[in-house]
């Protein structure tokens, strides 16, 4: 069975595009849950850049960084949910700006 082969330099590409909208995103939004959308975004980019160049370098090297990338990407996410939990509790809003009114 034939299975076509991508070129890299078009994942590569695509993956490029992946974290500069979740960077752009990050940069311009102001809800919190929408940045930690945009947080994942990019560390999906970064996973499919992993496995690209691993697949070129015929090394397994990548693979095995994806999956601590997905283990920081989990804890990243349970961890920004439950601040954005307590921040709603506090505030009842999500908007970057009222986190400003929380410095003491």
């Amino acid at each position: 069975m034939n299975v076509p082969v991508v070129q890299p330099w078009i994942v590569l590409s695509f993956c490029s595009a992946i974290f500069f909208i979740g960077l752009a995103g990050v940069l311009i939004r102001r809800n919190i849950l929408i940045i930690i959308m945009c947080i994942e975004l990019m560390l999906n980019a970064v996973n499919l850049t992993l496995v690209t160049y691993s697949e070129i370098l015929n090394d397994l090297g990548g693979e095995m960084a994806v999956f601590f990338v997905i283990v920081v990407a989990a804890v990243e996410s349970a961890i920004g949910l439950s601040l954005v939990i307590a921040v709603f509790r506090t505030l009842r809003t999500v908007d970057t700006d009222s986190i400003q009114s929380l410095r003491g």
